[in-house]
């Protein structure tokens, strides 16, 4: 699963610029220019995001960005970390059954699912083999 979601830019009344997320209506966000604009993006869809772990909602798939959308990637390691929240979620897999198989406490689980606790991406790696799942970083031109 790829996180980046199109989004939507466009002028308020005072001239500064509005980004909308289709897929995360929670996220919204402005700047005076779009690269200010954009670069505030990024973290009001992480922090969409994480109110929908906090929340226990299902986390929104991406739609295909139209020609005239800018798509707004969600940093890695919190991509890792709600890629593993869905699959603990969609496998039924609570935080104490992912405990078991990694040898670790309920808490330190929670930590690694939660957007706004810090983790090491080979943590998380290891959750995510233990739930069935790759992860694979891929770098792209931006």
């Amino acid at each position: 699963m790829i996180y980046a979601y199109p989004c939507d830019i466009a002028p308020d009344e005072s001239g500064e610029l509005v980004v909308t997320f289709p897929d995360v209506p929670e996220a919204i966000t402005g700047g005076r220019d779009s690269v200010e604009a954009l670069r505030l993006a990024a973290d009001a869809l992480s922090a969409a995001l994480a109110g929908y772990v906090h929340d226990q909602r299902d986390i929104p798939q991406p739609s295909t960005a139209s020609s005239d959308q800018e798509v707004i990637a969600v940093p890695a390691v919190i991509t890792a970390k709600l890629a593993l929240y869905s699959a603990m979620r969609s496998q039924n897999i609570t935080e104490s059954d992912l405990a078991g198989r990694l040898g670790a406490s309920p808490s330190s689980v929670r930590k690694l699912t939660d957007p706004d606790r810090p983790s090491r991406i080979g943590e998380l790696q290891e959750a995510l083999d233990a739930v069935g799942c790759r992860l694979v970083i891929d770098v792209t031109a931006a």
